[in-house]
């Protein structure tokens, strides 16, 4: 406690990083570069969209929370295929191969017929 009874102790910070995206953007990339998918997305995630009647707009939010994330974590850079966004109500982030110490991440995902978004917050322990 310091003087006037004030706590000053670092409580931890959060961090938000936002992303928006052309769901045909996406799909034309995947098009033109078949490998590309593979690249950007877990196995999870590509049989999750697989499944759906627009697979891309599915992948496009998902790219745009992985971009998400990655903006809420920096300056540490992490690739796309690190980061698995989880399906479910509400998604979940499942981070592969990374020392992500005392940090959570959570995220919130949407899209429409043209546009998928994304917010993620990182919340530093």
């Amino acid at each position: 406690m310091t003087e006037g009874g004030a706590d000053r102790r670092r409580t931890g910070r959060q961090t938000v990083g936002i992303d928006v995206i052309e769901i045909a953007r996406v799909e034309r990339a995947l098009e033109r570069r078949p490998r590309l998918a593979e690249r950007l997305f877990t196995r999870a995630e590509l049989d999750y969209a697989s499944a759906r009647a627009r697979p891309g707009r599915h992948l496009a939010a998902r790219f745009a929370a992985k971009e998400a994330v990655v903006k809420a974590l920096a300056p540490r850079r992490l690739a796309p295929s690190r980061i698995e966004i989880v399906a479910g109500e509400p998604p979940s982030v499942r981070l592969h191969g990374v020392d992500a110490g005392e940090v959570e991440v959570s995220v919130s995902l949407t899209h429409s017929r043209e546009t998928a978004a994304a917010v993620a917050l990182a919340s530093h322990g």
